[in-house]
């Protein structure tokens, strides 16, 4: 059984997300390490990108402030070899295609397998192109998240039937970033996955409260809180360890089970 399957199937969970490399590799580890003590169920390690056309300027500044520290895909790989010493969570890389593109898809995916990667999401790989990726990912036991936004509606299904690892059902339009409200109906949408898999649907984009964290983990199998995260980490920089666990354990304790 994957890590993700194990981690998820069953059960709520929360995941979290941070950008690899800010404010450095070495903290970078630290802090997964303080998520998973807090309860994270799977983390999202981010790679930074200099065009990642689906964050908001939350963690587009955190890209930048990696990037400029030098961090590169390979000390990334380096990174995650490194945190899969000390823990078992499940680690999937947020990335953009033309990281992947660059690095070569069948070296990319034998450096996962090798570090220690079970997934990848990539927000800016259509549905009909992942064909190209897929023989990849499936040789090294990679899970090719599956995206289903609000706009998704007519073709719910066709997303979800072949998804594997976890769905990342996008909450709402437009960027990553903290949102107050949330107005759409997701439920309608998670019930619609659930007609034709049972991988888990995970809500994310713009969740950063305890309340929403109950909220969305009482109609979905997880919620998913990234730029909340990286705000934090933003304010405290080498000094975010202590503030870091104590919120990603208020939103931990919050899933409903």
């Amino acid at each position: 059984m994957s890590r993700i399957k194990e981690a998820l199937q069953g059960k709520k969970s929360l995941i979290g997300f941070l950008t690899a490399g800010d404010p450095s590799a070495e903290k970078t580890k630290e802090y997964v390490l303080e998520m998973v003590r807090a309860g994270a169920s799977l983390v999202e390690l981010g790679i930074p990108f200099s065009d990642p056309i689906a964050e908001g300027s939350v963690i587009q500044e955190a890209n930048v402030r990696a990037l400029s520290e030098g961090i590169t895909t390979d000390q990334i790989f380096d990174l995650v070899a490194d945190i899969r010493k000390e823990t078992e969570i499940p680690l999937v890389f947020l990335c953009y295609l033309n990281t992947v593109f660059k690095y070569g898809y069948d070296k990319f995916c034998k450096r996962c397998k090798e570090v220690g990667i079970d997934g990848m999401i990539i927000p800016d790989l259509p549905y009909e192109e992942k064909g190209e990726l897929l023989p990849f990912t499936r040789e090294n036991d990679l899970d090719l998240i599956t995206m289903i936004a609000p706009t998704s509606a007519d073709r719910i299904r066709e997303l979800a039937k072949d998804a594997t690892g976890f769905i990342y059902v996008v909450s709402s339009m437009g960027v990553t970033g903290v949102r107050n409200e949330i107005t759409t109906d997701l439920s309608s949408i998670v019930k619609e996955i659930k007609t034709v898999t049972d991988v888990p649907a995970c809500i994310g984009f713009g969740i950063s409260k305890p309340e929403q964290v109950a909220q969305y983990t009482e109609i979905a199998d997880g919620a998913i809180v990234g730029s909340a995260i990286v705000k934090l980490i933003a304010q405290h920089s080498h000094e975010a360890a202590a503030p870091l666990y104590d919120y990603v354990k208020s939103l931990a304790d919050a899933v409903t089970n």
